[in-house]
C-alpha cells in the first residue's frame, strides 16, 4: 500500500499526475465538491451564526467512503485541489468529511501540471487557507439566501418556477437594459462622403471627408460644387508608430476572444480550456493575473530566439487591471512554449494554438509602423479630403499574432502609394452615402463577460455557469433574427455627372446574440421594482470586494452575513405580502366587433393575447404567441391576427389541411401529420395549394429510400445534420457518405454500425421490465425505463447492479403522480 495518498478533483487530473510519482504515492480523485448545501431546504442557520449544513450528496457516498478508507492506510494524505477558493474548500470538506488527523495533512498547490510543478508543489507544501474556505462559503451562502428567498417570491407574484440568482439576475438586468435602449432608439440619417483618387503613376487609393452632411440636398450640392474641380496634394505628413502586444490571457480575455476567432460559446471555451489543464498542456485556466512568471517569460525568450531570431524577442512583465483580482496565479500560458501545438481534439487543439500564439506574442517585439496623413484640396471649395496609410516597416509581435475587436465599424487602414506636396491628382469618383447612425449592439457571451469584468460583477469561476444559467432558465436565448432589409441612397459623381442609386442593406441581426425572453424582462422588471439594491451593480461590485477582504483575513464572513440579512430579509417578507402581481401586461387597444379590451400579458402557459378581461360578462379570448412574437413589440393587428388560428385550408386525400401556430412555430396539420411551415412564412398567408404542396414534399422526404430486414429505411435532416430512420432508430449520417447519393450498401453499414454501437453501450438488460443500464457520454451511464432516463455521475460502478437496486433508484427519482381531486357533488 502506497504511504502517500494525493487527492485532487478530477479523474483526468489524477491520471497525469500519477505519471510524475512514484511508487510511493497514489493519486485518487474527489470528483469535484464531495459535500455542498442540502437541495431542499435553506441549509443555513440565518437565526443565528450563518453556519451552513453541509451535506455529502448521495452520488458521493461510495467516493467518500473509498476516499476514508485509503486515507486510513496512508501515512500522509496530500490535498491537491486547485489553488482558487473553490479548490480550498474542496480541500477542507476532504478533511472534514474523511476525519483526517491534521498531522497527516498536507496542502499542495501548483498552477501546472508538470513534474516540475509537482515536485515543487510536494517540497513546499502548507496548510489549508481559512481564510480562502471562508470567502468561498460566504459566497455560496449569501447566493443560497438571495436565491432560496426571492425565487419563491417570483413563483407567486410572477410564475411558477422561476428563480433569481445575485450575479444571474443583474446578467440579465444587463441584457434587458440593453434591449430597451435599442427599442427606445430612433436612427438618424446622414451623408458620408467618399472618394477615390489616382496620382501621377496612375495608383488609386480612398480618402474621404471627415464630416458628415445632414440633408440629401447639401451632400448634392457637395457633389456638384467638385464637378469641374482641380484636385492637390495640400499636406503630407508621416510619422513612425508603434504597436504593443496584448497581454497574455485571462480568464475573461481568453473567453472573449476564443468568441471571436473560434466562435466558442462561454461554456465551450472553458470545457476546453480544462481538459488541456488537465492534461498538462497549459496553466490553470481561472485566473485574473497577467502575471508571468521568470521561468515561463526565460522559456518564451528561447522559443523566440530559436524561431524567429532574436529581434523579435523583447521580454516584458504586465500588471493588471481587472477590479478585485483574486488570485495570485500567473496568467493563462502554455506550461512548454517549445510545443507550438498539442495532439489533442480539433476544439482543444484550436484553443490551445489560440492560447500559445498570445502567450509568445506578449514576450515579442512590438511592430514598427510609418503612418501617414493626407490632406487633399479640391480648387472649388475650402473642404479638405483626408487619406490615411500604415506601413508596417517591421512586424514583430504581429507575426504571430493579433488582438481581434468586438467594433464592427472599425476600419482597416491600407497602404499609400507615394505621394508628394502639391501633386496633382485625378478624381475617379465621388460618393455620397446615406448612413444611418446604430443602437448599441446586443451583447454576444463575449462581450457580456467583458461588461461584468469592468463592472466588478462574478469573478473568473463563475461567468461561464452564470452565462449557462440564464440561457437554461429561458431569461436570455441566442438570437436567430438574420436581419431586416433596409433601402438607402447613394449620390455618385463620376465623369461630371451626379446620379442617384438606391441600395440595400440588412439591419438589426440578432443572430448568436443576447436577447431576452418575454419572462426575462418581466422578472427583471418585478426584481429591479422591489429589490432594487440587489440588483444594483455597484452592490454586486460590493459584495465582490468583501469576499475579496474575507479571502484576505480583512473581515469577517458571519459579520458580513449578519449585516445583509438583516435588511435583506424584512424586504422580502414585506413583498411577498404586499406586492400585487407582475405579468407585463399591455393594452394593445379595443376590438371593434365586441368593443372588448386587447392586451398580451404573461399567462400560465406563456405569452399570449387576451381579448377581454375577468369583470365582462363573457369569458374572455386567449391565443398564444408565436416564438418570434414578443409582448413589449407585437402590434395590436399581428395579436388580432392569432384569432385567425387555427385556419380550415380544405382537404386533401380526404384528411382536413389546417394552418396553426405551435410552439416551435407555424405549422401545416393533415390529418395525423405535421409539416413545419419554412422559416419566415406567416401562417395567415398559406393557401390550400401551398399546403397540399409543403405535404407531397413531405410524404415525399418520409417514402422508404431502402428495406432492411422487411422494415423501412427513410432519410432526412434535422437540427443536428442529415439522418436515416429505421425501426425508430435515428442514426446520423456524416461526412464519409454521399448524402445525396447513398448506396445500399452505405445503409446497411450505418445501420449495422449504429446497431453494434448500441449493444455495446448496453451494460445491462431486464427486456421484461423494461429497463436498461447503458454507457453515456463523459464516461457516466443511464438507466432508462420506457420515457424516463437517469443519469448516473461517473462515481458510481454500475457493473455488479441488480434488478431490485436499479429499481429502487427509479423509485426515488420518478416524478410524482399528483392525487387526483376529488370531486363533490352538490346535494339538490
Amino acid at each position: 500500500m502506497a504511504k502517500n495518498l494525493v487527492i485532487v478533483e478530477s479523474p483526468a487530473k489524477a491520471k497525469t499526475i500519477e505519471k510524475f510519482l512514484g511508487k510511493d504515492f497514489k493519486v485518487e480523485s474527489s470528483f469535484g465538491h464531495i459535500a455542498d448545501l442540502p437541495s431542499k431546504e435553506l441549509g443555513v442557520d440565518v437565526e443565528g451564526d450563518f453556519k451552513p449544513k453541509y451535506k455529502v450528496s448521495t452520488d458521493k457516498k461510495a467516493v467518500v467512503k473509498k476516499l476514508k478508507d485509503l486515507a486510513k492506510k496512508a501515512e500522509i494524505v496530500w490535498l491537491a485541489s486547485d489553488e482558487d477558493r473553490e479548490g480550498e474548500a474542496i480541500a477542507w470538506h476532504l478533511a472534514e468529511n474523511l476525519g483526517l488527523d491534521q498531522k497527516k495533512i498536507k496542502r499542495i498547490v501548483f498552477h501546472e501540471i508538470t513534474k516540475a510543478a509537482i515536485q515543487k508543489a510536494i517540497e513546499n507544501p502548507r496548510g489549508i487557507d481559512y481564510n480562502l474556505v471562508d470567502a468561498q462559503q460566504a459566497r455560496r451562502v449569501l447566493d443560497r439566501i438571495v436565491g432560496y428567498e426571492l425565487s419563491p417570491v417570483l413563483w407567486r407574484k410572477v410564475k411558477g418556477g422561476l428563480s433569481a440568482g445575485r450575479v444571474q439576475s443583474v446578467s440579465v438586468r444587463l441584457i434587458v437594459e440593453r434591449e430597451r435602449e435599442i427599442q427606445d432608439f430612433t436612427p438618424v440619417a446622414s451623408y458620408r462622403i467618399d472618394a477615390e483618387f489616382s496620382n501621377e503613376e496612375g495608383q488609386t487609393f480612398k480618402a474621404k471627408l471627415p464630416k458628415n452632411f445632414s440633408t440629401k440636398a447639401e451632400a448634392q450640392q457637395f457633389l456638384e460644387d467638385n464637378i469641374n474641380a482641380d484636385f492637390n496634394v495640400a499636406d503630407l505628413q508621416k510619422k513612425p508608430a508603434k504597436k504593443s502586444p496584448a497581454a497574455p490571457f485571462t480568464t475573461s480575455t481568453l473567453q472573449q476572444e476564443a468568441a471571436r476567432k473560434l466562435g466558442f460559446s462561454v461554456s465551450r471555451t472553458m470545457s476546453n480550456a480544462q481538459r488541456l489543464y488537465e492534461a498538462g498542456l497549459i496553466t490553470y485556466m481561472r485566473t485574473d493575473s497577467v502575471n508571468l512568471s521568470d521561468e515561463a517569460r526565460k522559456g518564451a525568450q528561447a522559443e523566440i530566439e530559436n524561431a524567429f531570431g532574436v529581434k523579435y524577442s523583447k521580454p516584458r512583465n504586465y500588471k493588471g487591471k481587472a477590479k478585485g483580482a483574486q488570485e495570485a496565479h500567473e496568467a493563462i500560458r502554455p506550461t512548454n512554449f517549445a510545443q507550438h501545438t498539442a495532439n489533442a481534439e480539433r476544439d482543444q487543439a484550436r484553443l490551445y494554438d489560440l492560447i500559445w500564439k498570445r502567450a509568445i506574442a506578449s514576450q515579442m517585439s512590438e511592430a514598427q509602423l510609418e503612418r501617414t496623413n493626407v490632406k487633399i484640396s479640391a480648387s472649388t471649395h475650402n473642404t479638405l479630403f483626408s487619406a490615411n496609410g500604415e506601413v508596417i516597416t517591421f512586424d514583430g509581435f504581429l507575426k504571430v499574432y493579433l488582438e481581434g475587436t468586438d467594433d464592427e465599424d472599425v476600419e482597416q487602414e491600407g497602404m499609400l502609394p507615394a505621394l508628394k506636396i502639391n501633386e496633382t491628382l485625378l478624381n475617379k469618383y465621388i460618393t455620397a452615402t446615406e448612413r444611418y447612425t446604430r443602437p448599441p449592439a446586443r451583447y454576444t457571451e463575449a462581450a457580456l463577460v467583458k461588461k461584468l469584468e469592468e463592472l466588478g460583477i462574478g469573478r473568473p469561476s463563475t461567468y461561464a455557469p452564470t452565462i449557462s444559467t440564464i440561457q437554461n432558465r429561458k431569461y436570455v436565448e441566442k438570437g436567430t433574427v438574420e436581419g431586416e432589409p433596409r433601402n438607402y441612397v447613394q449620390l455618385v459623381l463620376e465623369a461630371k455627372n451626379v446620379s442617384e442609386k438606391q441600395l440595400t442593406e440588412k439591419v438589426g441581426s440578432d443572430k448568436g446574440k443576447l436577447v431576452p425572453t418575454d419572462i426575462g424582462m418581466i422578472v427583471t422588471d418585478f426584481l429591479v421594482n422591489h429589490f432594487e439594491h440587489i440588483l444594483d451593480y455597484n452592490f454586486t461590485a460590493k459584495v465582490e470586494n468583501q469576499f475579496d477582504d474575507i479571502a484576505d483575513g480583512k473581515e469577517d464572513w458571519t459579520a458580513m452575513m449578519k449585516e445583509f440579512y438583516k435588511d435583506f430579509h424584512p424586504q422580502v417578507e414585506d413583498v411577498q405580502q404586499n406586492a400585487e402581481r407582475e405579468s407585463g401586461e399591455r393594452v394593445l387597444g379595443t376590438d371593434p366587433k365586441t368593443g372588448r379590451q386587447v392586451s398580451v400579458r404573461l399567462g400560465k402557459f406563456g405569452p399570449m393575447v387576451q381579448v377581454g378581461t375577468v369583470d365582462d360578462e363573457d369569458k374572455p379570448l386567449f391565443a398564444s404567441l408565436s416564438p418570434d412574437q414578443q409582448l413589449t413589440t407585437i402590434t395590436y393587428e399581428e395579436a388580432m391576427d392569432l384569432f385567425q388560428l387555427p385556419k380550415t385550408l380544405g382537404e386533401y386525400k380526404n384528411e382536413t389541411v389546417e394552418v396553426n401556430n405551435g410552439r416551435f412555430g407555424p405549422y401545416v396539420k393533415f390529418g395525423k401529420k405535421f409539416v413545419s411551415l419554412p422559416k419566415g412564412v406567416d401562417p395567415l398567408s398559406v393557401e390550400l395549394d401551398d399546403a397540399i404542396q409543403l405535404i407531397k414534399e413531405k410524404e415525399k422526404a418520409d417514402a422508404p429510400i431502402y428495406m432492411y430486414k422487411e422494415l423501412p429505411v427513410q432519410k432526412g435532416k434535422g437540427r443536428f445534420g442529415p439522418f436515416i430512420k429505421w425501426n425508430n432508430m435515428f442514426i446520423n449520417v456524416n461526412k464519409k457518405y454521399d448524402w445525396d447519393n447513398l448506396s445500399d450498401n452505405d445503409i446497411v453499414e450505418l445501420i449495422e454500425d449504429k446497431i453494434q454501437k448500441e449493444k455495446d453501450k448496453l451494460i445491462h438488460h431486464w427486456e421484461e421490465e423494461g429497463i436498461r443500464v447503458e454507457k453515456a457520454r463523459w464516461g457516466r451511464h443511464n438507466i432508462i425505463k420506457g420515457k424516463l432516463k437517469i443519469e448516473l455521475p461517473k462515481t458510481i460502478d454500475v457493473s455488479k447492479f441488480t434488478l431490485e437496486e436499479v429499481q429502487d433508484i427509479i423509485e426515488k427519482n420518478a416524478p410524482k403522480k399528483k392525487p387526483r381531486k376529488k370531486t363533490t357533488t352538490k346535494k339538490k
